[in-house]
């Protein structure tokens, strides 16, 4: 029987890779994430209702408490060149036991198309086997959002069915795509597939 981790998610790291840093949140990153959560792709995306308007002091509430929650990690995206947050990363849905989570991200506008979210991938589910000890890492993503779909095939996911009609967008129904990475994949390829 393989030990239980004695690592939580209390531990808000600081990941640094190539392109990007992941480290904890602060109050001060609100404005940022107000002007990627506000961006009609990250919504679509997302599936969050668009045109919301987002309450500033809210979001600094939210963004401010991150690094006090001991069920899951959430984590800034900064691009490394300008130093500026392009997005989150976040394991979320922890179940101790089964030694598993979800794990959701976004990447603004200003970090797309520049291999920034596979970085991001990599390094915050590198960090969850490796130092947490997790053995199971699971994602849902909508079906027309094929740039995700490729960051966490990249990453190592690997789908294992269909969420039939999960979101409705503009009079259709959209599926999604429910993905995974395992312990012993991550050992493998440690997030590197061809």
């Amino acid at each position: 029987m393989t030990q239980q981790p004695t690592t939580t998610f209390s531990v808000k790291p600081t990941l640094v890779g190539e392109k990007v840093i992941l480290r904890p949140f602060t109050g001060a990153d609100a404005p940022a994430m107000a002007a990627i959560l506000g961006d009609p792709e990250v919504s679509l995306f997302t599936g969050s209702a668009p045109g919301g308007e987002l309450d500033l002091e809210r979001l600094r509430a939210w963004y401010g408490t991150r690094s006090d929650q001991n069920d899951r990690l959430d984590l800034a995206v900064v691009d490394r060149v300008g130093g500026e947050v392009v997005g989150e990363v976040v394991l979320h849905e922890w179940e101790a036991h089964n030694r598993s989570c979800r794990f959701r991200t976004l990447i603004g506008p200003k970090g797309c198309n520049r291999g920034l979210g596979t970085e991001a991938t990599r390094l915050v589910v590198g960090h969850g086997f490796e130092q947490l000890g997790l053995n199971r890492i699971a994602l849902g993503v909508f079906n027309f959002n094929p740039r995700a779909i490729r960051a966490y095939e990249k990453a190592g996911f690997v789908a294992e069915g269909t969420e039939r009609e999960a979101l409705f967008h503009e009079g259709e129904w959209i599926d999604a795509t429910c993905m995974s990475i395992l312990a012993r994949e991550w050992s493998a390829h440690r997030g590197v597939r061809p």
